[in-house]
């Protein structure tokens, strides 16, 4: 039976380890699948709740390994998935979320620069740029697992599921309010920085790319649907090494000097009809830019559980979290919008 260190940091380890990969974690010479970290977890959480008298004596236990791992392993999965064009800072609680915005040469020779937040339509304040820091507004998240009690006690659920479902709960949410953010923002943009149709034109891409680019080289971010649907209108230009990496991954993973970066999709229900990120978007962003996201976390995640009159227990988890996205003129948007969710 692990101690409280250990086990805290097997959550850890098995919260970052990814499922779909050959060996999931390494110690010295041996090699574990995602399969043993899981099945370990499960044991050793199960060592600490496997009865209702274990899980009542060490709630409290079980709830701040909860909190412990989220915290740790959620703005880690949020900067896999933006880090490349999201600002993530973690702030104690009650400390005010302020971002500082760079002002670089490119920056002055713009305007002004527009910041949007999720939780209001479009524009809610425009900053001269003079180097002035701005606040995110916070808001809560929440992710919930319910279990019947006959079901915990019999073992046909565990706290390593509820562990997952929480994590996945908060992540979707995130993702959500981020996607909010930056659609608020495509108001904010200037007609040469953004085009709409209703099919991917090579020639229209052409166009925003050389203005993202007299900032710097930029890079392509949008989802795999976009991205699938993203090449040249004809392919007689093509070499046979890029069409072989077409038919490996489904799209041109550079176009025409251009990175391209896939957003991870997933969906909202159980249908899989309602996807997380909009596919019909494509962000065109220069390297080196100041990142146009702002993702804002406050605090400790807090665990809490409600008991139902048929006994049966929902355990929460709630973040407090912010977004922000600082729109200028360097950043370019892409919508086909026959992609549209």
């Amino acid at each position: 039976m692990l101690d409280k260190k250990n086990l805290f940091e097997l959550a850890k380890i098995v919260a970052n380890a990814k499922s779909s990969a050959p060996v999931a974690y390494s110690f010295g010479d041996q090699k574990f699948s995602y399969s043993d970290l899981n099945e370990t977890l499960r044991t050793e959480l199960n060592n600490y709740a496997s009865t209702y008298a274990l899980y009542r004596e060490n709630q409290n236990l079980i709830f701040s390994l909860i909190e412990q791992t989220i915290d740790d392993v959620i703005p880690q999965r949020v900067m896999e998935q933006y880090g490349r064009f999201a600002e993530i800072k973690t702030f104690a609680r009650g400390d005010k979320p302020v971002f500082t915005q760079r002002v670089t040469a490119a920056s002055r020779r713009r305007a002004k620069q527009f910041i949007t937040t999720a939780h209001e339509a479009g524009v809610y304040e425009v900053f001269k740029l003079d180097g002035k820091s701005f606040e995110v507004k916070m808001t809560a998240v929440a992710g919930a697992a319910q279990i019947g009690l006959e079901e915990f006690l019999s073992g046909r659920i565990d706290f390593s599921t509820i562990l997952d479902i929480l994590m996945e709960a908060i992540d979707e949410s995130i993702y959500v309010e981020i996607e909010k953010a930056l659609l608020a923002s495509v108001t904010s943009l200037q007609d040469a920085n953004k085009h709409i149709d209703i099919q991917f034109k090579e020639g229209e891409m052409d166009k925003l790319l050389a203005v993202a680019d007299s900032y710097g080289k930029s890079t392509i971010y949008c989802t795999f649907e976009f991205a699938a649907e993203m090449h040249p209108d004809s392919n007689s230009w093509i070499s046979d090494n890029m069409k072989d990496k077409y038919w490996e991954n489904g799209y041109l993973g550079n176009y025409k000097g251009h990175d391209v970066i896939i957003l991870n999709q997933s969906f909202t229900d159980e249908t899989n009809t309602k996807k997380v990120i909009d596919p019909s978007y494509a962000w065109i962003i220069p390297v080196g830019a100041d990142k146009p996201v702002k993702i804002a976390f406050e605090g400790e995640t807090m665990v809490d559980e409600w008991k139902n009159q048929d006994w049966s227990r929902e355990v929460r988890a709630f973040k407090n979290f912010g977004v922000g996205t600082i729109i200028t003129n360097n950043i370019c948007i892409y919508q086909n919008s026959s992609l549209k969710k």
